[in-house]
This record gives C-alpha cells, structure tokens and sequence, in this order.
C-alpha cells in the first residue's frame, strides 16, 4: 500500500498519511507526492476542500523519517520541504487538518499551514526538537507556528520542549473544534464549506496569504543560521541517538 493515500470526491480531495507503524512520519517520497498533489490543486477550480489526515488513530504525523537526511544534504531537504509547506498555504482550496493524536515537527508544519484545524481530545502538538534532534526551524515555520498558536506556546512548544494538548490549543484558536470523533466532525464541516460562496473564499485565501508572506517572511540570515545548525555536532548527535534508539547527548 502506498504511504500516501489520495481519495477524491465531489469537490473534496482527502488525503491520508499512511505509515501508522511509524506514526506516519514524512518520507521523501510522501513530501514528492504532495508537491505534485499541491500543483495540480493550485489550477483545479473543481476542488474546493482539501482535508489531511493520518492513520491509525495514534498519529497525525510526527515529523519527518531520519534516516532521509542522511542521504542527502539537510537543508537543501529543508528547503525543498519549505517549499511544500509554501505550495500547501498557497492553495486557492481551504485546507483542514484533521488531527488525531500526536502532530509534532513535520506534521505540526504541515498542521499549522492548513487553514483550519479540528482535533480529537487526545491530540498533542509541539515542535521538542531541542530534546530530539538538535536541529531547528526555518524562521517562516516559527512564524507560522506563533500566528496560530501565539507566541507564548510557540515559545514554550520550542524552548521548553513541551507538547501542547488539544484543549489549549483550542482555548488559543490554533484548533476549531476538539472532538470525540474526528470523522463525523470534519464531514459536517467540509459539507458547510462546500455550500459557502467559493470566490468569496478564494478572495480571503488570496488577502490572508498577502498578509503572512509581508509579516513571516525569513531574515537574511535564517540561511547561515540553518547551515551551521545542520552542520553541527548537535544535529549530528541526534540523528545518531535517534536511530540508535538511544537518548542524544547534547554537549
């Protein structure tokens, strides 16, 4: 079975990140999947709703697989993932995240550029790289995370570590709604979407998307920071310790 499985209806594209035994971590192919999905969504006027979501019921997705940043260099993956995330905020469709359980780096990133989020009470969110991986975020990533989640919890998400529940989230507004089960709540919604006047939402995507791109835009030198970042004894260490299964020493 694919690890990305893409179902299509009347005006709504579902998609769903298929590795549960992996709690549905990014692969390289999956992100490729979704840049060609995100192409074709940028022209298609017959989609109106696209909703994400993970399987098993463990994970909507935490981050991404390891073991690819060893194949090539990490932030020239970064930035070809950056890349989807900018692709996947642009979307003319309004984009919802249907989250069930733990939605932390990679998955948070892909979370936080959808328009709208409901989540069941369950649900975690948070970006603990600095206990994880040693690496960091790209600036525009940050950005988007403290405009939906305030900067507050963006900061405690960070420089704590700390996984953030479901009803703080919605307490703050980064979810719309917490609830027993995601299905039932994410069709009532994408049917109360889809009777909505589309070229008022696409007009409000456009507006809303001109305002991000002037406030989270990265400073110039978000670059170095990245490079010497991923090029460090930190980064290095935690993808050892993660692959070992073993806790990073970080010096």
């Amino acid at each position: 079975m694919t690890d990305l499985l893409v179902e299509r209806r009347d005006g709504v594209v579902e998609v769903t990140f298929n590795r549960p035994e992996k709690h549905n971590a990014f692969t390289r192919d999956m992100y490729g999947e979704m840049h060609a999905l995100c192409d074709s969504l940028a022209t298609d006027e017959s989609v109106r709703v696209l909703v994400l979501r993970g399987a098993g019921g463990r994970a909507f997705a935490a981050g991404n697989e390891i073991s690819d940043f060893l194949s090539q260099d990490a932030v020239a993956y970064e930035d070809w993932i950056r890349s989807l995330l900018d692709k996947l905020f642009a979307l003319p469709q309004v984009t919802i995240a249907a989250v069930d359980g733990v939605c932390v780096g990679g998955g948070l990133a892909v979370a936080t550029h959808c328009d709208l989020r409901v989540a069941t009470e369950s649900s975690r969110f948070g970006y603990p790289i600095a206990r994880t991986l040693g690496n960091a975020l790209a600036a525009p990533i940050v950005y988007r995370c403290a405009a939906v989640f305030g900067e507050p919890i963006t900061r405690e998400m960070l420089l704590a570590a700390r996984l953030v529940g479901a009803d703080r989230a919605h307490a703050v507004g980064a979810v719309l709604s917490v609830v027993d089960s995601l299905s039932p709540a994410v069709e009532e919604l994408v049917d109360s979407i889809l009777a909505l006047s589309a070229v008022t939402l696409r007009a409000t995507k456009s507006q809303l998307l001109s305002l991000a791109r002037t406030i989270e835009a990265a400073p110039a030198s978000d670059e170095q920071l990245l490079h010497d970042v991923y090029t460090g004894p930190d980064f290095a260490e935690g993808v050892r310790a993660f692959l070992a299964k073993e806790k990073p020493a970080f010096g």
